[in-house]
């Protein structure tokens, strides 16, 4: 599940993670290729790109993979790649708001595919407009937090735009304008901190606490919708107590 409220679902995806790597994969490169085609094959001048490549290294996609997709994505060798960026909107399970970021070559099957995984896992399609306003775009950084504390982070980021420093059960997340990621992640390279994601999302401005049992029915939602080929990110406004993460946790056990 991606999105700003992914740090409360890691051990969920964990137990799906290599069944769908191949599929992770895919999307990743899609990413490269997208990012290539808009801002040329060059790593150093394309901050979208190197991020987009960063992630892809950190999920273990093979390198001949990534310099075949920067290569389609900018067009050498001949190769072309055509996609269309759509946003659905729409409801899961006792109203969790849904943003459904779909990278296609085909409006068609995505609309379809979208509207399939909504219905059979009790979502609703929803109006333009009915949920994106509860949400803003910020830039999000995702930062381990084995070797590095919170006041490193803060201390390496502050100063560079960066709005909130949230600790996480595996590290540390940074919230900045979407405008201010690229200034705010070199922050942190130059001050020697790794970081596993730096990504532009869509943060919810106001979530709602749900129960295990609407969680795993969330769950399940969002897993239909990722399914899908043409579906690159679904993020919501869900959050989870402590208690409730400690009860889902337990299902994988």
């Amino acid at each position: 599940m991606s999105g700003h409220s992914k740090w409360a679902t890691t051990k969920h995806k964990k137990a799906v993670i290599d069944a769908r790597r191949a599929k992770s994969w895919a999307k990743l490169i899609k990413n490269i290729e997208v990012a290539a085609k808009l801002g040329g094959p060059d790593l150093a001048g394309n901050p979208t790109l190197y991020d987009a490549v960063l992630k892809a290294k950190k999920t273990s996609v093979p390198k001949d993979n990534i310099d075949r997709a920067i290569k389609r994505g900018a067009g050498i060798g001949g190769e072309a790649v055509e996609y269309t960026s759509i946003m659905y909107e729409g409801y899961g399970p006792n109203g969790v708001a849904l943003m459904i970021e779909c990278l296609t070559d085909n409006k068609n099957r995505a609309a379809a595919e979208v509207r399939t995984a909504l219905t059979r896992n009790g979502g609703t399609l929803a109006d333009p407009g009915s949920v994106a306003y509860n949400f803003s775009r910020k830039g999000v950084i995702v930062v381990p937090g084995a070797e590095t504390t919170e006041d490193d982070v803060m201390l390496a980021v502050l100063d560079a735009g960066a709005e909130e420093v949230e600790p996480r059960p595996e590290g540390y997340e940074v919230l900045t304008e979407a405008t201010d990621l690229v200034t705010v992640r070199t922050a942190l390279q130059d001050a020697g901190i790794d970081y596993d994601s730096a990504d532009v999302e869509f943060v919810p401005n106001l979530k709602v606490e749900i129960d295990a049992d609407t969680a795993r029915k969330v769950f399940r939602l969002i897993d239909a919708l990722e399914d899908s080929d043409d579906v690159q990110n679904v993020f919501s406004n869900l959050d989870l107590s402590a208690e409730v993460q400690e009860e889902l946790a337990s299902d994988e056990e």
